[in-house]
């Protein structure tokens, strides 16, 4: 068993690579009652066209991660969930553009916990009529959030800024895709994706590193997995421009919803430049457009914004993008005064005043959640599927200088890789 020491933040993980491939990953937070597990797939809905080891490259159905995630709660005992209900567990699961996680919390029966988390996932049942009834239950989830607002103006951007990546695409795919998902594309993607060597166990909160290893060494020696291949992903190539400047949705809201985003024009960092490039991206953006910027106070007094309006930068290591925006009552006039501002901006650049105000508020935050088990079993796969360490953040946002943001903003603001996604009412 590794030890992993972070002195900067004072936490200690403990790391084991089991002969299956597992990667096992526990940070005991002494004084915790409660303890949040995660067994995560590197898997998620971008994955759609992949090959493994010498195999031919195959395409599979958007949708599929997701598919798959909603079918592995099923048992042929039941719904996995009231088996950790009655271990006192709250569970849980969810699939993004580039990882699948399985989760619990928990206050007690903590090890009867893990091992219900490890060999429910570990333990696929598909069967041709659980699959037709699943199709059921997503298409009416694909429904539901056509009729989101919210959902229809996020993905409308990533739809303007994106030609060919499927992160355009909705993560539960469509309901012409999941229609296509049979048993045997449901085992041939479990197969693939959820092989050990592709997975992350991390543990984190009131709990002792050596019980964990055992447990888990235990649980792993008494399975046999095949060796597998290294997996290759395929993706078309992606145009640096926009796919569209500006797309409109017309749906019943009390009022329009607008949200702008910039698409890098290069992709493909990983690691350290990765994690380098999103720190100093947050922290521009917050200096610039965050609820104590000018900016946010001046588009608030001025009517166009709410509580509502926020920004986020999203990134990986095939595309990477900024989002802008909420409710507002006049979509254009709300571009118009946010262009003018950064405008402005790439001249003058950021005040020192505002740059140190958001660097502190930065590394405030990221301490605070250090003391949150669930919001670092959130975010500890997240870094370390992009081959980073969410332990560094703090060392990247002390590092980063004014001169480091105001190159960024130059670098990320240019107009031509802008995008606009705009939902209003129904035109009468």
């Amino acid at each position: 068993m590794q030890t992993l020491q972070y002195p900067n933040v004072q936490e200690t993980l403990y790391r084991e690579v089991l002969d299956n491939g597992l990667e096992v990953i526990v940070l005991p937070k002494e004084g915790f009652n409660k303890t949040y597990a995660t067994f995560a797939t590197k898997y998620g809905s971008v994955d759609n066209r992949f090959s493994v080891g010498n195999q031919a490259p195959v395409k599979v159905p958007d949708g599929i991660a997701h598919f798959l995630e909603h079918k592995m709660f099923e048992e042929p005992t039941g719904d996995i969930f009231a088996v950790f209900a009655s271990q006192g567990a709250s569970a849980n699961a969810f699939t993004s553009f580039d990882r699948t996680v399985y989760l619990f919390s928990a206050t007690e029966q903590i090890q009867a916990n893990l091992e219900t988390l490890i060999n429910f996932v570990q333990n696929p049942y598909f069967t041709d009529a659980n699959v037709e009834k699943e199709k059921g239950i997503i298409e009416q989830e694909i429904n539901m959030y056509r009729d989101n607002p919210d959902w229809r103006v996020y993905f409308g951007l990533i739809d303007a800024l994106y030609h060919e990546h499927p992160v355009h695409i909705d993560i539960a795919g469509t309901v012409e895709s999941i229609r296509q998902i049979d048993k045997e594309t449901l085992y041939r993607c479990y197969e693939t994706f959820y092989h050990p060597s592709n997975m992350l166990l991390f543990v984190v909160g009131g709990v002792k590193a050596d019980e964990v290893m055992e447990l888990v060494r235990a649980n792993q020696s008494a399975k046999s997995f095949e060796p597998q291949g290294a997996i290759e992903r395929y993706f078309e190539k992606e145009p640096s421009a926009v796919k569209i400047a500006r797309k409109v949705s017309e749906l019943p809201v009390s009022l329009p919803k607008c949200m702008m985003g910039f698409k890098e024009k290069q992709a493909g960092l990983t690691g350290a430049a990765l994690l380098r490039q999103e720190v100093t991206t947050k922290l521009m953006l917050d200096a610039l457009i965050g609820p104590s910027s000018k900016l946010f106070q001046q588009l608030y007094e001025n009517d166009l914004i709410s509580d509502s309006f926020g920004h986020e930068y999203n990134s990986s290591t095939g595309y990477a993008f900024s989002v802008i925006g909420g409710d507002t009552p006049d979509p254009d006039e709300l571009i118009n005064q946010i262009r003018a501002a950064v405008e402005q901006k790439l001249t003058g650049g950021i005040e020192p005043e505002a740059f140190e105000r958001s660097k502190r508020k930065k590394i405030g935050g990221y301490l605070r959640m250090l003391n949150s088990p669930e919001a670092i079993a959130g975010e500890f796969t997240r870094y370390r599927f992009r081959e980073s360490d969410m332990f560094d953040v703090l060392a990247f946002y002390e590092s980063c200088t004014l001169e480091d943001v105001n190159a960024r903003l130059r670098e990320h603001f240019d107009f031509n890789q802008l995008a606009v996604s705009i939902v209003k009412q129904p035109e009468k």
